[in-house]
């Protein structure tokens, strides 16, 4: 449960139908195998114990009190593990038999959850033997012990995570209103469903994504199993499709008509996060809800999941390319009508051969094809400086004229050398007055050519910039639209490798590529032998950590110690955990301290999840004070 990673099991045992001793024993084995993987909670099928194809049988005396002597077994077989196993079954109450689930923790019969939608459509007829389970709460008396009935029954963790589960039963999820949205709105962030599902030609895609989209809908993690191999196959053939899911993602599935249980490692608090930041999710109503507690032991879970070490961007090509086209639409099109509301007729942009002003200008060129304005109009200034090397120059150059706008070339080392001179500043001390001197400069410069042609300068910054605070304040910091503002670097980079790979003109393509593999940098220091001498990446660290920390931080909400320790599994073969710590605390030290230029950037469109704009996103303040993350990194 540390960090709430929670290991979960959906089962699909081998059974015989109407033998509930054997199923026990099969169930049994299940159990142990899950807890020995180190599972909390198990769900096995719907009516498990005699077989979901039992037909009249289950109207039989003898079957149904065979079940409840294999279910004591069942219970007898989990004391001494804090796992939650649910078991299906039938039971009888008031002469109607229900369609139960059984809860079981550590030798003790919890509860039991009766179905309360019971199909008789189709190849279906439940209703034959039993009766809709109600949500009011009851006691029932199981073989001398008191034990509740009834639907609205959910089942509190004493663990730190804040776990709470509830539970349905097979058509439950598949009715217009499933039981699991009323356990979800009262505090269940786990829904266990035990299933009788059969398969039929498409049925496998229908049933992924009602599990998918309920966990999606609920914020929820949703356990799905369902019966298989050992069934009656007189009419109907079932495939034990297992499906774990979590806010939308399954996490894992089992492949059908081969026996197959599978595990998966839930995030409660990632799905606690999901809730508390969305307004418009209820907070948790019990009052109609029987709470039954639970203990879970306080361990840290065997990890077994992975996680994206660049979450900003798809891993699989297609979705990428169409991420891509899709986060320049929205880039173009937000620019296209900061253009119209103003009535802009151009726009003046700083090009300096790196990543992010390419991916600026790129994006500029297409809002200018929307608009129907010649490309001429945009104005690409190139401002060399001390620190300008002949590489990114000559790119800066070509870009431009290839893709057709107006180059504009202005050297500022006079300008920067006499403004040194009326501050005082040495020319061969290479401080942070040098290095922003530059910066301003050339912002100046933008702001009054702009004037000059009734344009907007249109800013090149990134949001992996923004969140390190590496911008000069008042320099590439400002601008009148910032297009990347919403753009991580990791992404900037695929972004400008899909207009390679898509552009028709060859010239255009062999500048975008030289670009991709110019190194990242501000080029604010004289170069070394006509080389960049000024690495960002050695300067503030690795990129693809920084936005990755910046992820699980935001979107997830993950404390240091979290981030750290799935960092650490992501780029186990990339970096040693020391370098991973020592950049961490730089990311959290300058996150902080760096909110005061995040909360005066200019507008810019969100093109994802995470965004730091101060209208948008992050309402964060700029005096917070970073002493319990920076205290927590220490600690690791």
């Amino acid at each position: 449960m540390k960090h709430g990673f929670l290991k979960v099991a959906a089962m699909t045992p081998k059974i015989r139908v109407a033998d509930p001793e054997y199923n026990a024993k099969e169930i049994c084995r299940g159990i142990e195998e899950a807890c020995t993987n180190g599972a909390k909670i198990i769900v096995f099928p719907e009516l498990c114990l005699t077989g979901y194809t039992c037909g009249d049988l289950f109207l039989q005396e003898l079957l149904l009190a065979r079940t409840r002597e294999a279910l004591l077994q069942v219970a007898e077989a989990t004391e001494g593990s804090d796992a939650l196993v649910f078991v299906g079954l039938p039971l009888e109450k008031d002469c109607k038999l229900y369609n139960v689930a059984a809860a079981l923790q550590n030798g003790e019969l919890l509860a039991f959850i009766p179905k309360h939608c019971i199909p008789s459509y189709a190849e279906f007829y439940e209703t034959r033997h039993f009766s809709a389970g109600e949500e009011r709460v009851q006691e029932i008396l199981f073989e001398g012990k008191k034990v509740p009935f009834g639907m609205n029954i959910l089942f509190e963790a004493d663990a730190p995570c804040g776990l709470t589960v509830g539970c349905e039963l097979c058509e439950d999820l598949w009715a217009p209103l499933p039981p699991a949205v009323m356990h979800a709105m009262a505090g269940a962030a786990v829904i266990a469903n035990l299933s009788g599902s059969d398969e039929t030609v498409g049925k496998d895609e229908y049933r992924r994504m009602l599990v998918s989209a309920s966990s999606a809908r609920q914020i929820a993690a949703y356990i799905y199993a369902s019966a298989g191999e050992g069934e009656s196959t007189q009419d109907l053939v079932f495939g034990g499709h297992n499906i774990i899911a979590e806010n939308g993602v399954v996490l894992a599935e089992a492949k059908r008509f081969s026996p197959e249980n599978i595990y998966a490692d839930i995030d409660v608090h990632r799905l606690r996060h999901e809730r508390r930041r969305m307004s418009t999710y209820p907070a948790g109503k019990s009052d109609s809800y029987r709470i039954i507690p639970i203990h879970l032991e306080e361990e840290e879970t065997a990890l077994a999941r992975t996680f994206a070490p660049q979450p900003f961007v798809p891993a699989n090509r297609a979705e990428r390319k169409k991420r891509c086209e899709e986060i320049l639409s929205i880039q173009s099109y937000g620019l296209k009508k900061r253009c119209e509301h103003t009535g802009c007729q151009s726009a003046v942009i700083g090009i300096s051969g790196g990543l992010d002003s390419t991916l600026a200008l790129l994006v500029t060129a297409r809002a200018f094809d929307l608009l129907g304005l010649e490309r001429r109009q945009i104005t690409a200034a190139t401002m060399p400086c001390f620190g300008t090397t002949d590489r990114t120059y000559d790119n800066a150059c070509k870009l431009a004229r290839t893709l057709g706008v107006t180059l504009k070339e202005i050297d500022i080392r006079e300008a920067v050398t006499i403004h040194f001179r009326d501050i005082g500043q040495k020319m061969e001390e290479h401080d942070v007055t040098y290095e922003n001197g530059q910066a301003r400069e050339r912002t100046q410069v933008l702001m009054d050519l702009a004037n000059r042609t009734g344009g907007l300068v249109i800013g090149t910054g990134d949001m992996s910039e923004l969140a390190l605070g590496w911008a000069t304040y008042n320099g590439d910091h400002m601008s009148m639209y910032g297009v990347n503002a919403g753009v991580p670097k990791t992404l900037v980079r695929h972004l400008v490798q899909y207009c390679a790979d898509t552009c028709d003109n060859a010239e255009l393509r062999m500048v975008l590529s030289d670009v991709l593999d110019t190194p990242v940098s501000p080029e604010l220091l004289p170069p070394v032998e006509g080389a960049i001498s000024q690495r960002t990446e050695d300067l503030v660290g690795p990129y693809e950590l920084h936005d990755f920390f910046l992820y699980y931080m935001l979107r997830c909400g993950f404390e240091p110690a979290k981030i750290y320790r799935i960092a650490c599994r992501s780029f186990a073969d990339i970096y040693d955990k020391n370098v991973i710590l020592k950049w961490l605390k730089i990311f959290y030290r300058r996150f902080f301290a760096q909110q005061f230029k995040r909360s005066c950037v200019p507008d810019g469109p969100k093109v994802g999840s995470v965004a730091l704009s101060p209208r948008g996103d992050l309402r964060m303040p700029s005096d917070a004070c970073a002493a319990i993350w920076l205290r927590q990194t220490e600690e690791l």
